[in-house]
């Protein structure tokens, strides 16, 4: 096996804009956009439509710059994971240096946009929120400790918060329990993984919970996070944004997450996950459709309580 920071060899070709589409992370950045956009609409200001167009291409913008970075410096360990070696820099198809220089200029234009385009707190909360995925999550945390994806998981929480500051031009407390939502869902929602991948960050040296403490003890967590993820949802049902549609989505989501999170900790022994995705596979597509469906209530609850938010006049 290759150690760690091996350089790969770069083909001939050139890198199509395939490549640095996907130094990006598109699926990083489709959540991005989504919870962001759900932030925009539930926030009780009316937001221009073209406003809230730019804004979000913006968001998106910087959420891809976070991609290109974290491909960047985590290209060493990329190499020797299976789930990560096609990506763009360990397959050769992309220089390292040029990562970084799409992810610093891509970071600068969305934060200076954003803040042109929208209002300075919104630009000030996706110029942190870069920074803490970069410098804190991928630099720090994840080569640090098993707690990386608890506490790293921040950065993907504060999307729906930038999303309300455009509309509103501050926070209150219907953004900050949206992120605790998805702050909490976070770390479930990648030990499940981490539970079928395990091998994968045992190699590259990377600390998972899964890696440091074991299978059994990883799926004693994912329960106990699935109980306080059902606390965190409901929280969201007494405030300005919940609502019966939201309600009912979260009592039958929560039902489920729990019960598939009691499955895993149930499952047999970790040498049965070497062979079979089974129970944590099926947690994880869960735990996809658990976060789009809760925020597409919120949505759905923004709609029946009026017209539109987007729509006022510029």
């Amino acid at each position: 096996m290759s150690e760690i920071g091996t350089q790969t060899t770069v083909h001939g070709s050139e890198p199509g804009l395939a490549d640095y589409f996907a130094l990006l992370k598109p699926r990083v950045m489709s959540l991005v956009v989504f919870t962001a956009l759900v932030g925009l609409l539930v926030a009780p200001v009316p937001v221009h439509p073209y406003l809230a167009l730019v804004s979000i291409l913006f968001i998106a913008i910087g959420g891809g710059a976070s991609g290109a970075l974290n491909m960047w410096w985590d290209a060493d360990i990329d190499r020797v994971m299976r789930r990560t070696s096609k990506r763009p820099i360990p397959s050769g198809r992309v220089g390292e240096g040029e990562a970084l220089g799409l992810g610093i200029a891509l970071s600068g234009l969305s934060v200076m946009m954003l803040g042109l385009a929208a209002n300075l707190v919104a630009a000030g909360l996706l110029a942190f929120t870069i920074f803490f995925y970069v410098v804190i999550y991928t630099m720090w945390l994840k080569r640090w400790t098993p707690q990386n994806i608890v506490i790293g998981g921040a950065a993907g929480a504060f999307p729906p918060m930038i999303g309300w500051a455009v509309a509103t031009g501050g926070v209150s407390v219907e953004p900050i329990l949206m992120f605790l939502l998805i702050l909490v869902w976070t770390p479930p929602h990648f030990w499940s993984l981490a539970l079928f991948m395990n091998s994968d960050y045992d190699d590259a040296g990377v600390p998972m919970l899964t890696v440091t403490h074991g299978h059994d003890t990883t799926r004693r967590y994912i329960f106990g996070y699935a109980l306080a993820l059902s606390a965190c949802s409901l929280a969201l049902v007494p405030t300005a944004i919940g609502g019966p549609v939201y309600l009912t989505t979260a009592l039958v989501m929560n039902a489920r997450f729990v019960t598939g999170a009691w499955r895993v900790m149930r499952r047999g022994t970790p040498e049965a996950v070497a062979t079979a995705y089974g129970v944590e596979k099926r947690f994880f597509k869960l735990s996809l459709w658990y976060l789009f469906l809760l925020y597409s209530a919120l949505l759905a609850d923004a709609a029946l309580r009026g017209p539109g938010v987007i729509g006022a006049d510029a």
